[in-house]
């Protein structure tokens, strides 16, 4: 029997193929979609806050509960951060709205990222085609030499 799959918004370091291809997650189909009523913020890892005036862009695909929670341990066991599951409602870039899963950490200890962690998420933010103020406000959060 096949293992049900759930769709998730991935919005860092995680919409990066290779990254998850690290983590034995390849996903079959995908689309870049965006969340309304967030902001991203890297410090030190990709996050969401809160935002009237913002939104997040990223990738809707679909992961078994079982690849997720191995993805989220290693988020927390080895990068030091518990992101918690919430369910959301993102919109294709031709206006569909679809329901999905989205991990956010509520209580990540705020520092500067490293440089690498920036660069895994802008190199697939500009192969996927997000807008460039989105990228710009991406590698904002870069910390300066």
């Amino acid at each position: 029997m096949a293992k049900r799959k759930v769709q998730t918004f991935f919005y860092g370091s995680y919409m990066n193929f290779a990254v998850l291809k690290e983590m034995g997650i390849i996903p079959e189909r995908w689309e870049v979609v965006k969340l309304s009523g967030y902001a991203i913020r890297i410090e030190p890892r990709a996050n969401l806050v809160p935002s009237e005036q913002h939104c997040v862009y990223g990738i809707i695909t679909t992961a078994t509960h079982e690849e997720l929670a191995r993805l989220y341990a290693h988020a927390k066991e080895v990068l030091g951060e518990t992101y918690l599951p919430e369910a959301v409602l993102v919109e294709t870039l031709d206006g569909k709205w679809l329901p999905a899963l989205c991990y956010i950490c509520h209580d990540m200890k705020l520092r500067p990222p490293a440089n690498d962690y920036v660069d895994r998420i802008v190199k697939p933010a500009r192969e996927l085609g997000f807008p460039e103020w989105y990228i710009e406000r991406i590698e904002s959060f870069r910390s300066v030499a």
